[in-house]
């Protein structure tokens, strides 16, 4: 039994997109692993990519469909069935691609350091400029430095640096010990939003120890990107901006005793805000009905977005 499972959610419609990553999975330098690839009732099944595939190469790979339950809810069932022997498990999306050194760097710094969280570097295109490299990051915050080749740090207050710009972590970047993966699962209904940041957090809060390497780890792909498909026009903006409040709300109490991480947390939660009331604006200025529904639903959990209704009128009535 492999060492290391690999686990990928899969929802596609462009042929050819998850291959792309099974051939940067098959070019790691490090081969003990195994491949959960979880198929979330996906326009273009799973298995039909895997027909070109040689038989040793799709001897190792697990296909489960489920019904359709969002990136989190696929990650789960991969965390749910992952082999007794793993010891590590490594996120790949499935529009993404790993630099060949990938997983030998995670399971080496992992094991030598007695870590069991890490994270790399991704690169991309000019369309990703909000994410910055771990390297970036080692120039502005406090780091112990482990080792040069390749070139592994650690941040003694890592959550709270993650709290002031989470852009240096991609879930294809991660790979998560033991103690991580049997307990730690993605809140699924917050799709299009911040499930993967809250994630993130969670896991941080729980390990034991957690490593980032400056190395490129990952190369960002060009499939289906559901977040960032919807624009402030989009009928789905207002449930992503409730989303991520509602994770960022949830992050809040878990840093209730950290003053300052929650002061972070609470700029993140009023930019949610302001920016629903801006579409929901917006829609007015095209002669539509806001969504007044979720508006409501938003208001019971969260009164304060009536304040920066107010505030935002007073705005925009102000001479």
């Amino acid at each position: 039994m492999a060492s290391l499972t690999i686990v990928i959610p899969f929802y596609q419609k462009q042929p050819g997109v998850l291959q792309r990553a099974l051939k940067s999975i098959s070019r790691q330098t490090f081969q003990d692993f195994d491949i959960l690839v979880v198929d979330d009732a996906s326009p273009l099944p799973a298995e039909k990519e895997l027909q070109s595939l040689g038989a040793d190469e799709r001897a190792r790979i697990r296909v489960i469909r489920q019904t359709n339950a969002g990136p989190g809810g696929a990650r789960n069932t991969g965390l749910d069935n992952v082999p007794a022997a793993s010891r590590f498990v490594a996120f790949l999306d499935s529009d993404d691609e790993w630099a060949p050194e990938h997983l030998s760097n995670a399971f080496g710094a992992l094991t030598r350091h007695d870590a069991d969280c890490y994270w790399d570097s991704i690169d991309g295109g000019e369309e990703f400029y909000y994410h910055f490299s771990i390297a970036e990051l080692a120039k502005s915050a406090d780091i112990v430095r482990l080792s040069d080749k390749p070139a592994v740090i650690e941040i003694p207050n890592v959550a709270s640096v993650m709290l002031q710009d989470w852009s240096f972590l991609h879930m294809s970047c991660m790979v998560i010990g033991r103690p991580l993966f049997e307990k730690v699962r993605f809140e699924p209904t917050l799709r299009l939003a911040a499930e993967d940041v809250l994630y993130f957090c969670d896991c941080i809060l729980a390990a034991k120890r957690v490593l980032l390497c400056e190395n490129a780890g990952a190369l960002r792909g060009e499939g289906v990107n559901i977040f960032h498909s919807i624009d402030n026009d989009s009928p789905q903006f207002l449930r992503q901006q409730f989303n991520t409040w509602t994770a960022l709300n949830t992050l809040e109490q878990r840093f209730s005793r950290r003053p300052q991480d929650v002061a972070a947390i609470r700029l993140y939660k009023n930019r949610a805000r302001r920016q629903a009331l801006w579409s929901q604006a917006r829609q007015l200025r095209q002669r539509r009905l806001p969504q007044f529904g979720l508006l409501a639903k938003w208001a019971l959990r969260d009164p304060a977005i009536l304040q920066s209704a107010m505030q935002l009128a007073v705005g925009k009535l102000a001479p």
